[in-house]
């Protein structure tokens, strides 16, 4: 079913009206956007904080306004909550799963495809795949697909709740996560997704289960937001930019990895955003810098159509909610460019482009019973966080700038 033929520019001019009284007002003057300097961050301007996704300008911004603004002061006193949670937790590991991978290695991760189910025809035999439908299982203790979320939110509220409070026990909450989960011999899992999103019956692990690791992209900011502190030591810096290195070289040269890769959906596009981010940290540029040139052709002439709708992701059971994950990948792919000099958000080819695709699904905005597609729940937040970062790309004004709670806490809101 295709969708209605929408106007494409003028919904962000109408979007800026309806908004904002007056989009010249709604913005202050503001300063030169930092600079992100490839392997480096924005760590020479940001106090040797090494991040890639979390911008000086808008922390600073929001650490300023925190004793004076209500919202922002609610959002910090539920983070301090969450990170003092986070505290009192063992930190996850991977060594607390139930079950022993087919490698025998318990280091080795291990966790459950979402959508496959046992069949009903057949209890023993393989299980099938039920698009939209969770197996609750892939939340069991049996798997480490609940220990690596904990892990990464544990690590990134415990990290911001340093940077806003300055108390040093966050910061070292946040080094104890990371040490546990990548350096500590007796924790640490291995660098690989050999047995991610597995399927009993069909396969011990798919390429689908790199997908897992793009939470650890929150670890490398959490790490970075943490550096003045010296809660992670030099030495262990290091080393985890070692990991990194290697889990690099496995996506790139493993079965799975490779297999990823090559997928054309919100698959691939997860892969290129991850390997780009990973290989920054662990200070291998080169390789951030090949997966960027390509990314063009590869997945911007390929995944977005003329409309700028993204066809693999529309005959999914929740396809907006897809189509908007599709392009957070892109979108952080984009911010690792950015980090190159290179200006992914405005390239386009065969007359597509991530604008496009963006004006696409912000077309909807408010609009979800004129979505032409299936989708179980609107993702409303989702949208506006997204919005948010495309007004950062295209703005100031181009998007509304609509935020609450946590996302406060990351975004700087007129």
């Amino acid at each position: 079913m295709k969708p209605a033929t929408l106007a494409p520019l003028p919904w962000a001019i109408l979007a800026a009206a309806a908004y904002f009284p007056s989009a010249a007002a709604a913005f202050s003057p503001q300063p030169a956007a930092p600079v992100c300097d490839a392997s480096e961050g924005y760590s020479d301007v940001f106090d040797g904080r090494r991040t890639f996704t979390l911008r000086p300008t808008d922390l600073q911004a929001i650490k300023a306004a925190l004793p004076t603004d209500a919202a922002i002061g609610a959002a910090y006193r539920d983070l301090i909550a969450r990170a003092d949670k986070a505290l009192a937790a063992k930190p996850a590991s991977v060594m607390d799963k139930r079950s022993i991978p087919v490698s025998g290695d318990r280091h080795d991760y291990v966790s459950l495809a979402r959508y496959w189910w046992p069949n009903p025809a057949n209890p023993k035999g393989a299980y099938i795949r039920r698009d939209g439908d969770t197996n609750p299982d892939i939340e069991s203790g049996r798997f480490d697909r609940t220990a690596l979320s904990r892990m990464a939110r544990d690590a990134d509220t415990l990290a911001v709740a340093f940077y806003y409070s300055g108390e040093r026990k966050y910061a070292d909450g946040a080094a104890r996560v990371i040490r546990t989960w990548f350096l500590d011999p007796a924790t640490a899992m291995n660098p690989n997704m050999n047995f991610a999103q597995a399927v009993p019956g069909v396969s011990n692990g798919r390429p689908e289960g790199v997908l897992d690791g793009a939470s650890f992209i929150a670890v490398i900011d959490a790490a970075g937001l943490i550096a003045p502190s010296g809660a992670l030591t030099t030495a262990e810096t290091t080393a985890l930019e070692g990991w990194f290195s290697r889990y690099v070289d496995w996506m790139l040269k493993s079965p799975n990895g490779k297999g990823e890769g090559k997928a054309s959906n919100n698959h691939g596009l997860w892969y290129d955003a991850q390997v780009a981010r990973f290989a920054l940290f662990a200070r291998k540029p080169e390789i951030a810098r090949k997966i960027i040139a390509a990314f063009p052709k590869a997945r911007i002439a390929q995944q977005i159509d003329a409309s700028g709708a993204l066809p693999a992701e529309l005959g999914r059971t929740r396809s907006f909610h897809y189509s908007l994950y599709a392009l957070d990948a892109a979108y952080t792919l984009a911010d690792s460019a950015a980090c190159l000099g290179i200006d992914v958000y405005r390239s386009e080819e065969k007359d597509r482009s991530l604008r496009k695709a963006t004006d696409y699904v912000a077309a909807y905005r408010g609009r979800a019973a004129d979505w032409p597609y299936r989708e179980q729940g609107w993702p409303t937040d989702t949208l506006d966080e997204l919005l948010i970062r495309a007004d950062d790309a295209w703005g100031p004004g181009a998007y509304p700038r609509v935020a609450s709670g946590d996302l406060l806490l990351r975004y700087r809101i007129p």
